[in-house]
C-alpha cells in the first residue's frame, strides 16, 4: 500500500502505533508568506484541491466494508492499521456524475483528525500532486462559501506548461473540507 504520512511512529514492545502529536501551538498553514500548499485530485474530468495540513496520508483504495441503512455517499469502514476509518465518496457527496477519463486509480485521502472526531477518508478518482500556490493564483472573492452557502474556498488558476506550446491556464477548485463534513457529521 502506498502511503504518505504527517504523523508520527512510535515503536513500542508490541510493535509499532501511529500517534497524532499533541499540538500546543497553532499549526503554521502556509509554506511561506503569501502561498497555500494543497492536495490536488480528480473527480470525474475536474481538479478539486484540499487544504494539504487537513490530510494525514493517502492510500490506494482497499476493500470497503458496506455499512446497511447509510447514505449513498457514505461507501463503507476500512481497517487502516488497526483503526476503522468511514470511506465517504466525494463525487457521490458533491453529485457528480461525469466518470473520469483514462486509467481509473481510486486513491483514499485520509483525513487529520481535526476535522472530525473519528477517522475519514474521502474516496478520489486519482490524486494529481501536492502543489504550493501563491495568493495571488486564488480567486477567493467570486467563489466565497459563506455567500452562497458552497463548499468552496477559492478556485486555483493553475498555470502549466506543455513542451513547444504555450502557457495553459486551468482552474482548480478549492473546496472547504472541514465545511463539507461538518454538514454530514450526524450521519457519521
Amino acid at each position: 500500500m502506498a502511503t504518505y504520512s504527517v504523523g508520527v511512529q512510535a515503536v513500542s514492545e508490541e510493535g509499532p502505533a501511529y500517534i497524532n502529536p499533541v499540538q500546543t501551538t497553532p499549526r503554521i498553514r502556509t509554506k511561506g508568506a503569501g502561498t497555500v500548499q494543497v492536495v490536488e485530485f480528480i473527480l470525474g474530468n475536474e481538479l478539486f484541491a484540499i487544504d494539504l495540513f487537513d490530510t494525514r496520508e493517502v492510500i490506494t483504495q482497499t476493500e470497503v466494508t458496506p455499512l446497511p441503512n447509510t447514505p449513498p455517499y457514505l461507501k463503507g469502514i476500512i481497517d487502516l492499521r488497526g483503526m476503522i476509518t468511514t470511506i465517504i465518496d466525494l463525487k457521490d457527496l458533491m453529485r457528480i456524475t461525469t466518470e473520469s477519463s483514462g486509467k481509473k486509480k481510486s486513491r483514499v485521502i485520509v483525513l487529520d483528525r481535526s476535522i472530525a472526531e473519528k477517522p475519514i477518508g474521502i474516496l478520489v478518482d486519482d490524486v494529481f500532486s501536492v502543489t504550493t500556490y501563491g495568493n495571488e493564483d486564488i480567486d477567493k472573492e467570486n467563489t466565497s462559501s459563506e455567500k452562497a452557502h458552497r463548499d468552496i474556498l477559492g478556485v486555483i488558476r493553475k498555470k502549466t506548461k506543455t513542451s513547444g506550446e504555450k502557457d495553459k491556464n486551468g482552474l482548480v477548485v478549492w473546496l472547504d473540507i472541514k465545511a463539507m463534513i461538518v454538514k454530514i457529521a450526524s450521519e457519521l
